[in-house]
């Protein structure tokens, strides 16, 4: 009474509420298995033929009463098994909005890269544009050849034609 109510210590105190929360999964994980049910199904049937073959004095559930202890603990173990199911359900919700979060920001990445990719693309396509393809560069050579072979030939027949001595041969030497 005389500690101010913001210092007052909880009545139950979790170390980490992580450790919690994994327990409270760990139960909605077990609970929705087939061999919960098959347990569950199991222990019900021994308390019902315990119940109603044992002895008068080792029994410890009515069938008189219809069997109200059993009816009391499977509604006590319900009463537990939905907040603890619903929390899980809060964690993985919790996760699912992270990681939809995480998809997000990794598509606005791509899309961004991909746009980057698609400008690049178009700028090599322009620079190759205004490059000489293969073919035009033999058509190229292949003018330059024959200008060259003209060239050479005009000047072979006016050599000869002007006799300047210009490729004589040994024959023709004193």
């Amino acid at each position: 009474m005389h500690t101010p109510k913001g210092m007052r210590q909880p009545l139950v105190v979790f170390r980490s509420s992580d450790r919690f929360g994994r327990f409270t999964e760990a139960v909605a994980r077990g609970m929705g298995t087939p061999a919960f049910l098959i347990a569950m199904t199991l222990f019900c049937g021994a308390w019902l033929v315990w119940n109603m073959t044992a002895p008068e004095q080792w029994r410890f559930d009515s069938q008189v009463y219809g069997f109200t202890v059993l009816t009391l603990a499977l509604s006590l173990q319900a009463s537990y098994a939905a907040p603890l199911i619903l929390l899980a359900q809060n964690r993985q919700d919790d996760r699912d909005r992270v990681q939809i979060e995480q998809d997000r920001q990794r598509a606005e990445r791509n899309l961004a890269d991909t746009e980057y990719l698609a400008r690049e693309v178009v700028a090599l396509r322009l620079a190759v544009k205004d490059m000489a393809s293969k073919e035009f560069i033999r058509a190229e050579l292949r003018a330059l050849l024959e200008e060259l072979e003209r060239s050479s030939d005009s000047s072979d027949s006016g050599a000869d034609a002007g006799g300047t001595g210009r490729g004589a041969g040994p024959a023709e030497r004193p």
